[in-house]
């Protein structure tokens, strides 16, 4: 059980690290860098190979030509992972840090003060983090019942992705 979480922070702190350098070509893995790792990769090498996580995704692109704000062209997206499943309402131990001081991320708060994570974790672009934010918490007061209090509250976490293909769209 402590593999698969230390499995999903390891994930979104490589997942932080790697963004800014994807692209059209496959990146070099760590493994194939050198890099030791204790075990064996999944089937899938990902992951959604550790027992329980679910990986959830949307790209919405819609529209061509200059950027009109409020009209588009949209280029944006949001992932959410969620360690125990979309259906557990569960927490899991965490931590978090910052890399290097740049994008804001939701919830962290609360990851520090208690050491749980409650819900998933979502990475969108730096301009949606306040938006996808308050839509998970509609959608777990939409799907989750209030707690052994009686209380609904939430601290979703909600951080950037670097996003830099399309920054310059943003200057227009």
């Amino acid at each position: 059980m402590r593999k698969e979480i230390c499995a999903v922070f390891i994930f979104l702190a490589g997942w932080a690290v790697l963004v800014p350098f994807a692209g059209g070509q496959a990146s070099p893995r760590a493994r194939d860098l050198g890099v030791p790792f204790d075990g064996v990769t999944g089937p899938l090498n990902a992951i959604t190979d550790v027992k329980g996580v679910e990986v959830g995704h949307t790209t919405l692109i819609s529209g061509d030509g200059a950027l009109k704000v409020g009209t588009g062209p949209v280029r944006t997206g949001v992932t959410a992972v969620f360690p125990r499943g979309k259906e557990s309402s569960d927490s899991v131990f965490a931590g978090w840090f910052t890399l290097n001081g740049n994008g804001e991320m939701t919830g962290t708060t609360w990851v520090e003060e208690s050491g749980f994570l409650e819900g998933p974790v979502m990475i969108t672009n730096t301009h949606s983090v306040g938006t996808v934010r308050d839509s998970v918490i509609a959608w777990r007061l939409k799907h989750g019942g209030p707690d052994k209090e009686g209380y609904s509250w939430s601290f979703p976490n909600s951080a950037p992705s670097a996003g830099l293909p399309s920054a310059p769209e943003l200057s227009r």
